[in-house]
């Protein structure tokens, strides 16, 4: 077994969701779940098929969204794999019905930052480990801390 490393790069104003599903249809349950959790998201979503033609299944609301699943995906490249790629929403909006699919198993992140993929690869394929979101802890909050992030919850509306 070989383990690999995959960086994801999310460019500004797009949000990554990344998991892990079983089944051919995903692609088109996601989509209406993504479709009808709030009128007029922008999304791209893909999946790695694990069997049959193992192609990367795709579909999106937005060319660009669309595209750029389709590229985490085809640089992963890992069974069962799905990458959804958010334009103008946030994770909080859809994750719990993404997660919520019948054949999602898990979401490995939901994040606007760089990402790195650790896979592992045996000569039946490629599986994900777990992913590195972010960088580490350099301390722990201050009352002041604790106040700025209460204030701007409240300024970008997600508590009153």
């Amino acid at each position: 077994m070989e383990i690999k490393q995959v960086r994801l790069e999310v460019p500004s104003g797009l949000q990554l969701i990344l998991g892990q599903s079983h089944f051919i249809k995903t692609v088109e349950d996601l989509f209406e779940t993504l479709a009808t959790s709030m009128p007029g998201i922008r999304f791209g979503v893909s999946f790695c098929e694990s069997s049959g033609k193992a192609l990367i299944r795709h579909d999106g609301t937005d060319e660009e969204a669309e595209r750029l699943a389709v590229d985490f995906a085809v640089r992963l490249s890992a069974g069962h794999t799905f990458v959804v790629i958010l334009k103008e929403a946030y994770p909080i909006n859809v994750l719990n019905r993404v997660k919520a699919v019948e054949e999602v198993a898990c979401v490995f992140c939901a994040t606007a930052n760089a990402v790195t993929v650790v896979l592992a690869e045996t000569e039946e394929g490629r599986g994900v480990l777990g992913v590195v979101d972010g960088m580490a802890s350099r301390g722990v909050e201050s009352e002041s801390d604790r106040r700025e992030r209460s204030e701007f919850l409240r300024k970008v509306g997600y508590k009153r």
